[in-house]
């Protein structure tokens, strides 16, 4: 049995969790956050804490625990404090602009790149560098985050690009390096 799965999770006072048979739901306020529920594991709601247990001991199984688990604790603390990534702009003349809800991105082609957020992700902009990503959905905050590093990412040369705000990329040497070593 999973060790993950085995954890009940504490519904927060501010905190609604309905369910059905097949669905999660996790209300906070006006966010609310579903999950369906994948066949052999149950969920229920046991003196303010939401328990998840498999029906039976097949591997397919055993392996959905965890993760269902996982996937209603990261729901509660979505609707309760959300999340976020930061993304940073490196590289001269790259660059963004908001423009109504998304950003309008110069990353050095021929065009600019509109990006608008799905429904649930607040895009803001620090500095003219730095691109903070927010949103109750942990799996959509991600995406969303991937999707405009995706845009340009970087360049394993010069380190121009998007890149996570923190991640260090390691350059690779030129022809001129590898022509004075040789």
């Amino acid at each position: 049995m999973s060790r993950i799965g085995k954890q009940p999770i504490i519904i927060p006072a501010n905190v609604t969790v309905d369910l059905t048979p097949d669905q999660v739901v996790v209300k906070s306020g006006s966010l609310e956050l579903k999950q369906s529920l994948p066949a052999g594991v149950t969920v229920k709601i046991v003196e303010g804490k939401v328990q998840v247990s498999p029906d039976n001991d097949s591997r397919p199984v055993k392996a959905l625990h965890g993760l269902v688990r996982s996937l209603i604790a990261n729901m509660v603390t979505g609707v309760t404090t959300g999340y976020a990534k930061t993304l940073e702009i490196q590289g001269t003349g790259y660059r963004a602009v908001p423009k109504g809800e998304g950003l309008e991105f110069s990353l050095g082609y021929s065009h600019t790149i509109l990006f608008n957020p799905p429904p649930g992700i607040k895009l803001e902009l620090q500095e003219n560098k730095y691109i903070v990503i927010t949103g109750a959905d942990k799996y959509l905050v991600g995406q969303v985050a991937a999707n405009i590093r995706d845009l340009r990412q970087p360049d394993p040369y010069k380190g121009k690009g998007i890149r996570y705000k923190g991640e260090v990329i390691k350059l690779k040497p030129g022809k001129a390096a590898k022509a004075a070593a040789a």
